[in-house]
């Protein structure tokens, strides 16, 4: 069983100030986070704001919110590459993140070799990493070249072989950050349907996406964040619904949106 339980989670950034106030200043506002002064003349993002969730298996989650919202920071809590100031993080079960599909891939190593280093890196068992790593030769096409350094590929070749990697080992938990796009227009095919198969197998899964298409389409929950605070969480129809309003949006496609798209907002959640 998987599991993922946040209790009052908090994430605060220093910015160190250094003679720039008024420039950041504005743009903190325009990416729209909430920051404070600090006596010692550094500013604190608040980028998330006492968060609590619970996942089991089968849940699927969409992480819901404008640039700033804090989908990205919450992604990285998960995976614990962030620690929170504040709050409780329990994850039961392997997470894997999908963040960028070449990360901790070596150039001057052959290709065979990468796919081995990617496995150690998400800790996959080596008797496994055999068992599979034809296929996902195979499924990167990469022929001969798979003997040589990644440094001689091009840059469709890399991504072949690291989506190809990255996508044959069975995940308990997945995070995502978008959905993929990978290669040229043959291989976004492929790409598209073993990305389905992947989550498919997953025990609990998250991502943050401004596609409303992949959003209905891969989750039944949906967490709605703005500006590290969470406005609404629960079924995925209910929260994506309320998020079109908030926005004067149609929701789901409708044409019934309030007049008064002030008085809207003040009621949403």
């Amino acid at each position: 069983m998987a599991s993922i339980r946040l209790d009052g989670v908090c994430v605060e950034f220093t910015v160190q100030q250094h003679g720039a106030q008024s420039l950041r200043q504005t743009m903190l506002q325009t990416i729209g986070v909430v920051a404070r002064r600090r006596r010692s003349q550094r500013v604190v993002v608040q980028a998330l704001n006492t968060v609590s969730l619970s996942l089991d298996d089968g849940d699927r989650l969409a992480l819901v919110g404008g640039n700033g919202a804090g989908k990205t920071t919450l992604l990285r809590v998960l995976a614990r590459i962030y620690e929170p100031q504040r709050g409780r993080v329990r994850v039961k079960g392997k997470a894997t993140a999908l963040f960028d599909v070449g990360f901790g891939l070596d150039w001057d190593s052959t290709g065979y070799d990468n796919v081995r280093i990617r496995a150690a890196y998400l800790g996959i068992p080596r008797a496994e990493v055999d068992r599979k790593i034809e296929e996902i030769v195979a499924f990167a096409e990469l022929g001969d070249h798979i003997h040589l350094p990644m440094r001689t590929y091009s840059d469709g070749m890399k991504l072949r072989l690291a989506f190809a990697t990255a996508t044959a080992f069975d995940p308990e938990i997945l995070l995502m950050d978008e959905w993929i796009g990978v290669g040229d227009a043959r291989f976004l095919e492929r790409a598209q349907q073993r990305a389905q198969a992947f989550i498919d197998r997953t025990r609990i899964f998250v991502i943050a996406s401004h596609l409303e298409t992949v959003q209905r389409g891969l989750c039944n929950k949906a967490l709605w964040l703005d500006r590290g605070n969470v406005m609404a969480f629960g079924d995925i129809d209910e929260v994506l619904d309320r998020y079109a309003v908030w926005r004067g949006v149609p929701p789901n496609g409708t044409t019934d949106v309030p007049h008064d798209l002030a008085d809207a907002r003040n009621a949403v959640p």
